[in-house]
């Protein structure tokens, strides 16, 4: 092949993108962010302070999609070079010298950064949020992906007055400059540039303090104002747990959280600054089915996995997320006790073997597996390594290895050489079942979780004797059923064979059952029988929107005469933050002909509101969904549909993709779709063109 002068070029520029900066080590950085909401863009400038380790004739940062403006080496202009992924600085290097390199830049972030609110009608709604992601930080700030480069990076950011700025460290000065805010936060200790990050929006806040005198800081939109409590329920108990738990104090100067709107996972542990999802700010009733304690916990102890002590590299995920969904886990065992620790380990279990069984399992050391692996057979592997050295020499390790490798980087076996040394063992099985083995060794498991959890074991033990014959179920289990005194342990027996319970024996688990047994059955049942038609309407006043939504579907569907009474009773209901019980309701409304047909448009108009992007992506795919079931798309919420298949959120856009590809597949919604086509945005016309081969 032959190597042209472009060829070349881009060569050189793949061999930076694999290249590991190790001739150069990045010390500080003072950046300067002021973001433009009209343009969707970064103004920016950041000052590095870096030390020479061996002589080089250039350096590099990662930088995509800016432009930069000055770039100088200790005050003087230097030439350099912009890739559109990088920014190259071309200099005689010397070993051992310190040098401080500024460069002024303007990031247009096609990822990382999101501007969100600031097109629509909604007031106070406006926000900024970044999410860095393991190496994408660089989309708006000149930086470095690679984790094995820790800086200490100070933040200042310029913002219009009356939002809320939240970053990394300790917030040490804000002074008002006209119609702008600065805002200066101050970090002690270094990190990977993936874990700077900020948020800006319209926030309150609650600051509490955890029992060693770290501050912990609760934003909160005013909207939310009484559900801080039930949001961030256990939060300071979580905060002092792990502290003892690990044996390693907090390793940083302060705490905060921040919820922000269709953030793409359930949270981010930038370091002091976690930003999560607004869909776990939730009020006491959706507490029981959805809350915020795990990904609060799980968030939280990334702060010591994760942040303190820092991956080399993918093959070495299990150090961060496999710890942080272990210590989460215990969190939860010390808040609702041993029985749901060990019931949701079996359930997680169970989906691991399930993983196996297809063929599709995944060794822990394997930098391109799944989530489920990193972190639900990576919390696995500490449960059985704990058991195999025990409680003393476990934690002795955990802290010897986090305390020798502080804000440093580390490796797999680099913890298992410190577990070996503390505990005196040979690890080498472990190794082998645990990290390198692909299938789940579910046997092991279940032999654990028998000797751990008394109702896990007489929950085999039922398994076992019912075998494949659920007809047999209640003749084995009613005798006993209450004898059974674990909530988990009965909801795993109804959701595994109620659908064969007689309406007595179900009657009976309703008026004496807890409200996980009551959705159980809510659940279980396909359709609800006449015989308990009162029961099942108990349910719709039940404390769990999952189990109301279930049984005002279900009831409407069993007794078409009562419609109009289950319509008329949960009118108003909201259910979690995704609104399902509201959008489930609507889609009844207006599918129930007799139920005020004079009201029909406004509940067309309300369900078809719902689509636009000033609601979570989960309340719109909802709304998409109904909407393509019963036939009501209007033309702004066509709009829309087409707008979400361009959002940043990937599984909501793929799904709002699908709902458009099955909507052109018909005839009249292809022509009513090239009739609004004057109405899109160029980004919008240029989709539908390329869809529709135009």
């Amino acid at each position: 092949m032959k190597l042209t002068p472009i060829l070349i070029f881009y060569l050189i520029v793949q061999c930076l993108s694999a290249q590991v900066q190790d001739k150069v080590d990045f010390v500080h950085a003072n950046v300067f962010v002021n973001p433009i909401t009209e343009e969707k863009t970064i103004e920016g400038a950041v000052t590095y302070e870096f030390k020479v380790l061996q002589s080089v004739d250039s350096l590099f940062l990662d930088a995509h999609n800016m432009s930069f403006s000055k770039v100088e080496l200790d005050g003087v202009s230097v030439p350099f070079e912009n890739t559109g992924n990088k920014i190259i600085v071309h200099y005689d290097f010397k070993k051992n010298a310190s040098h401080q390199l500024i460069v002024s830049y303007t990031a247009h972030p096609k990822q990382t950064v999101y501007f969100l609110g600031w097109e629509d009608s909604v007031d106070g709604n406006e926000q900024i949020w970044t999410q860095g992601q393991g190496k994408y930080t660089s989309h708006w700030l000149p930086s470095l992906d690679d984790m094995t480069e820790k800086v200490e990076f100070d933040l200042t950011l310029i913002f219009n007055n009356g939002y809320q700025v939240i970053s990394n460290g300790s917030l040490i000065n804000k002074e008002r400059l006209g119609q702008e805010t600065k805002w200066q936060f101050d970090m002690k200790q270094p990190m990977s540039s993936y874990l700077v990050g900020f948020a800006i929006g319209n926030f309150e806040k609650k600051t509490i303090n955890s029992s060693s005198g770290v501050p912990i800081e609760l934003y909160y939109e005013p909207k939310d104002s009484l559900k801080v409590e039930p949001t961030y329920r256990y939060t300071q108990h979580i905060f002092d747990f792990l502290e003892k738990e690990i044996g390693v104090p907090f390793p940083w100067q302060n705490y905060k959280q921040v919820p922000v709107q269709d953030f793409l996972y359930a949270g981010m542990e930038n370091t002091t600054c976690t930003i999560f999802s607004n869909q776990y700010v939730i009020d006491s009733v959706a507490f029981v089915d959805k809350n915020y304690v795990n990904v609060n916990a799980h968030e939280l102890a990334h702060h010591w996995f994760g942040d303190l002590v820092t991956e080399t590299s993918s093959e070495h995920h299990w150090l961060h997320e496999g710890f942080a969904t272990y210590y989460a886990y215990l969190a939860e065992k010390d808040i609702f006790g041993d029985a749901h620790f060990h019931w949701h380990l079996l359930e997680t279990a169970k989906a691991l073997q399930n993983l196996s069984e297809e063929g599709q399992g995944e060794a822990l050391q394997n930098p391109g597996a799944g989530s489920l692996t990193f972190y639900e057979k990576g919390a696995w592997a500490l449960v059985m390594l704990r058991d195999r050295v025990g409680d003393t020499f476990f934690k002795q390790a955990i802290q010897n290895y986090l305390k020798k490798h502080a804000y440093q980087n580390v490796t797999i076996p680099d913890f298992i050489a410190e577990m070996e040394r503390v505990s005196g063992m040979d690890l080498s099985q472990f190794e082998s079942t645990w990290l390198f083995e692909e299938d789940f060794p579910m046997e092991a498991v279940q032999t654990y979780l028998s000797r751990m959890e008394p109702s896990i074991k007489h929950y085999f033990e039922l398994t076992q004797k019912i075998g494949n014959q659920s007809e047999n179920a209640e003749a084995i289990l009613r005798p006993i059923w209450a004898t059974l005194a674990v909530t988990q342990l009965k909801s795993n027996l109804i959701l595994d064979h109620g659908a064969q319970f007689s309406n007595d024996f179900l009657k009976e688990i309703l008026e004496v059952g807890g409200v996980k047994e009551r959705q159980a059955v809510a659940l279980v049942l396909e359709q609800f029988p006449q015989e308990l038609k009162n029961e099942m309407e108990g349910l719709l006043a039940d404390a769990s929107y999952t189990t109301q939504e279930a049984a005002l579907f279900k009831l409407w569907s069993a007794f078409p005469a009562n419609r109009t009474q289950y319509l008329d009773q949960t009118n108003g209901l909201i259910g979690f933050p995704n609104k399902n019980l509201r959008l489930l309701w609507l889609a009844l409304a207006l599918v129930t002909p007799e139920y005020h047909p004079e009201k029909s448009a406004d509940y067309y108009g309300e369900l078809n509101g719902y689509t636009g992007p000033e609601h979570h992506f989960e309340t719109r795919l909802m709304a998409f969904q109904y909407l393509q079931s019963i036939g009501g798309f209007s033309d702004d919420a066509l709009k829309n549909l087409i707008d979400a298949c361009d959002h940043h959120v990937w599984h909501f856009k793929k799904s709002a993709r699908s709902i458009l590809n099955t909507y052109l597949a018909n005839e009249n919604g292809l022509v009513r779709i090239r009739s609004l086509y004057p109405t899109l945005n160029e980004a919008e016309r240029l989709f539908l063109d390329e869809k529709l081969g135009e």
